[in-house]
């Protein structure tokens, strides 16, 4: 198999492999945890989650597994929390999804809930305290205090870039690995030097241009989810792979049966991007919901209001097993994932297609 490369000597795992982080409740630490047992990078998003609770699932995280992992957190982007809607604008959305709410027979969230939302910095504060072997990051760069802190501590920083410009903003930022997130990828597009229309590369136009204008290891993520796509990736000049929808589907994940069934399947041979469920635009398989709201896309408030006021459907369509209204985060690929794998077995799968030592990959190109 292929030897861990750049990446693995930066972190200390084994096999170029990472597990995209889930944000919205579905990472769970039994993924995180096996992930990194089984020699590759666990990854947890935490970016709902309070400081405390980031204490909390830190100290969690180091209990179960004596490897690295990585917790992932969202940038936020500039005006985005100062975009509250007054009370008129925020009746009008909350009326807008109040059918939703009916069906599924829930209250809508109160003005309130969305005001108590974490911000970045007591989360990123709390987090530098909890010092995890490695902090991820998307959606931006972080500020320079926290570059500077977290290297202090001896923690390994990854951001995550949708295109060059974004990786060499990274790069200079001085993090230690960047994600090469192509336009494949599911869950929410990262963009943030320019609109997500205009950042829109795919993966495997992306990874060998990133890897070409950087000087730190590239992680390409994006419609990968087996050995042909690793090979690809690494044959393009990634040192590793980051892997989402394919983990998302393995036993360990927090996603709901509702959306785990759907992974696999020919219905995940489809995906959209929209804005819908969080208010920033995402990729996943479209639904009863994504269908009939279509005419809102542009309509809806940003995140993280959209994102509260989707909560209750979100929760309630999972537990009462309803798809035609969850948030079926997916990648271009997800039609490939794996059926009922446990992410031990579905590690030791990749990495029997690993090229064997000697191939050249990322970490053999020179610059």
């Amino acid at each position: 198999m292929s030897g861990p490369g750049r990446l693995g000597d930066l972190l200390g795992i084994d096999h170029p492999i990472v597990q995209g982080p889930f944000g919205g409740g579905l990472s769970s630490v039994a993924l995180a945890a096996a992930v990194s047992e089984s020699g590759a990078l666990g990854s947890y998003g935490a970016h709902i989650l309070t400081p405390d609770a980031i204490t909390g699932l830190v100290t969690e995280l180091k209990a179960a597994t004596s490897r690295p992992f990585a917790v992932n957190l969202w940038v936020p982007l500039e005006g985005e929390r100062s975009a509250l809607p007054d009370d008129i604008a925020f009746t009008t959305h909350i009326e807008r999804l109040r059918p939703y709410y009916d069906e599924l027979g829930v209250n809508a969230p109160a003005r309130e809930v969305v005001e108590a939302l974490p911000a970045f910095d007591d989360q990123i504060d709390a987090l530098l305290a909890a010092a995890p072997p490695v902090i991820s990051f998307v959606m931006g760069i972080p500020p320079r205090r926290v570059v500077d802190e977290a290297h202090r501590r001896g923690i390994t920083l990854i951001g995550t870039a949708t295109t060059v410009d974004e990786a060499v903003a990274l790069d200079e930022a001085g993090l230690d690995a960047i994600v090469a997130s192509g336009s494949d990828a599911g869950g929410h597009r990262g963009a943030f030097l320019a609109p997500v229309r205009e950042s829109l590369v795919g993966t495997f136009s992306l990874v060998p241009q990133v890897a070409d204008a950087v000087t730190v290891p590239v992680i390409a993520a994006g419609g990968i989810a087996d050995g042909r796509g690793m090979r690809a990736a690494l044959t393009l000049g990634a040192d590793a792979v980051q892997i989402g929808t394919a983990f998302l589907a393995t036993r360990e994940s927090g996603a709901s049966d509702a959306h785990r069934r759907q992974l696999g399947t020919p219905a995940a041979r489809t995906t959209v991007l929209t804005r819908l469920f969080s208010g920033r635009t995402a990729r996943g398989i479209p639904n009863r919901f994504v269908r009939d709201m279509a005419a809102y896309e542009d309509a809806v408030p940003p995140y993280p209001v959209q994102n509260a006021l989707m909560q209750p459907i979100r929760r309630a369509a999972a537990a009462q097993g309803r798809p035609e209204y969850v948030n079926l985060w997916a990648g271009q690929a997800a039609a490939l994932a794996g059926d009922d794998l446990s992410a031990r077995d579905y590690i030791a799968h990749l990495v029997k297609e690993l090229p064997p030592p000697g191939v050249p990959s990322g970490s053999a190109r020179t610059r």
